[in-house]
């Protein structure tokens, strides 16, 4: 069961973790709606480490992303959820456009992201630069939350 953390309090128990040796996981994404996709990507990047800390976007962050009507989970939710799942072990929200500020503080000895961010990975220079590891995990095939928010309209809107 994982433990949700404010910026400093997350900051403060990394260095806790650091000096027991753990290795540290980290990724971020909105996880608007949690799906079988999410779930697996994530005990995938818990695979790879001892602890895995998940950023998730603040609500505001995801309406910035994804539009105003996202997102469908408020962040308590999309956190308390989070919290939930057995790969996850720390779970802390940011409102910036990335998680490099977090990530640059932070310092996860492996960061991962979707391939279909392999263009992009906010925080690999600072993670790289301090002997840390990125990682690029492939899709799940089949699921996506913007697919699963439209389709859910769709139907609405054929009633």
């Amino acid at each position: 069961m994982g433990v949700f953390y404010q910026r400093e309090e997350l900051l403060e128990v990394r260095r806790q973790w650091r000096a027991a040796g753990k290795t540290v996981v980290f990724t971020n994404g909105c996880y608007d709606i949690l799906h079988p996709g999410h779930v697996r990507t994530l005990e995938r990047c818990r695979a790879l480490g001892d602890i895995l800390v998940l950023a998730l976007n603040s609500d505001s962050s995801v309406a910035r992303i994804k539009g105003p009507k996202r997102p469908i989970v408020c962040e308590t939710g999309r956190a308390a959820l989070a919290c939930a799942l057995e790969a996850v072990d720390a779970v802390t929200l940011f409102d910036e456009e990335t998680p490099r500020e977090l990530i640059a503080r932070l310092l996860p000895d492996i960061l991962v992201k979707g391939s279909d961010w392999s263009h992009f990975v906010a925080g690999r220079e600072e993670v790289e630069a301090a002997g840390g590891q990125v990682v690029l995990l492939p899709l799940e095939p089949g699921y996506s939350t913007t697919a699963t928010v439209e389709e859910v309209l769709a139907r609405r809107d054929r009633r």
